[in-house]
């Protein structure tokens, strides 16, 4: 089986070919265009460089969230309009469990941390096991105080990932002494762990529908929340 992984859900966007036995290839880059003008260019590209159509996938996969609101919505949008068209099924992954996945092989406590600002990150904690990866807890949003308590019962190595890692790591470094920060070429979340992930569920036969793959928020946007805050304060 052929997958098509995409993540846009922070800053940078990628996007990788896989086999179960291999990593066809995979395109990352960081910079300042938006994902819109991104990712499709990125996704042909590297499907002509790797010789393999559009038309050979088997599924797409994304990390549908959380993250970025426009970036997960924008890395949706994508999966479902390329498995639609081909009538493949989607495999909708969680951003926060993808990252543990960058430490397949390790023996380790990984410690997501997405910034969700308001004094707070998106996180879920997993356990490595060479290549088992076990869920701790499911994803939330949390402040920092509150996840140093919850992590202060933990004994083993813990490296913390992704785009909240190094305030979080500022934040705790004082008082746990098992904490570490991710070194910066496995802090981030990259399409080739989403497809590892993603087989992962292939296998247990969670794959979705394009029309039933949605975007998966931990919180409502900041437009909404200010709304209802307001319409609470009318009332």
């Amino acid at each position: 089986m052929t997958i098509l992984a995409l993540d846009t859900s922070a800053k940078a966007a990628s996007v990788c070919l896989a086999r179960e036995d291999k990593i066809i290839g995979e395109f990352f880059i960081n910079t300042a265009l938006t994902h819109s003008q991104t990712l499709i260019p990125m996704a042909e590209q590297l499907c002509k460089n790797a010789g393999v159509p559009l038309d050979e996938i088997d599924a797409v996969a994304v990390n549908a969230g959380p993250g970025s609101f426009t970036g997960v919505r924008i890395g949706v949008a994508a999966a479902k309009g390329l498995a639609f068209e081909r009538d493949l099924p989607c495999v909708s992954v969680s951003t926060l469990e993808s990252m543990a996945y960058n430490f397949l092989g390790a023996d380790c406590l990984v410690c997501a941390v997405m910034d969700a600002r308001c004094a707070q990150v998106y996180n879920a904690v997993f356990r490595v096991t060479g290549e088992r990866v076990e869920r701790l807890c499911e994803d939330r949003a949390i402040a920092l105080t509150d996840l140093k308590l919850e992590l202060e019962q933990y004994v083993e190595q813990t490296v913390l990932v992704g785009d909240g890692a190094e305030i979080s790591f500022k934040f705790l470094e004082n008082s746990l002494s098992n904490v570490f920060l991710a070194p910066v070429n496995r802090r981030s979340q990259t399409a080739a762990s989403v497809a590892l992930a993603a087989f992962k569920q292939i296998k247990q036969a969670h794959t979705l529908t394009p029309a039933e793959l949605m975007p998966v928020y931990l919180r409502l946007p900041q437009a909404q929340r200010e709304l209802r805050s307001k319409m609470g304060e009318k009332k």
